[in-house]
């Protein structure tokens, strides 16, 4: 038998953010990374404190500091704006400065 997945082993996050994804198939703690992307990228401010809820403020901030490789401008304005971090300490801004894009 399967075991029982309780309200600690899943976010209460809505499905329409996964919409590429089979949703009762994420492994919300080992794909914490693309979660947390998606949430911050797409997300709801309620949708931002479900996330900090089910992971802990301290390793999304380690995510964003050290292991999202990337997020959008806008996002990352956002992240800038909500948590206590500069641009320059994040993982995929600092990435997008050493990597710039081509110019026509």
């Amino acid at each position: 038998m399967g075991r029982k997945v309780s309200i600690q082993d899943k976010p209460d996050l809505p499905r329409r953010l996964f919409w590429e994804f089979r949703y009762d198939d994420i492994e919300w703690r080992a794909e914490y990374l693309t979660v947390m992307a998606r949430v911050i990228e797409r997300g709801s401010p309620q949708e931002w404190a479900e996330m900090i809820r089910f992971y802990g403020e301290a390793k999304v901030i380690h995510a964003l500091r050290k292991e999202i490789v990337f997020l959008a401008d806008y996002a990352i304005e956002e992240v800038c704006a909500y948590f206590p971090l500069r641009k320059e300490e994040l993982l995929c801004y600092t990435r997008k400065q050493s990597r710039p894009g081509h110019w026509f």
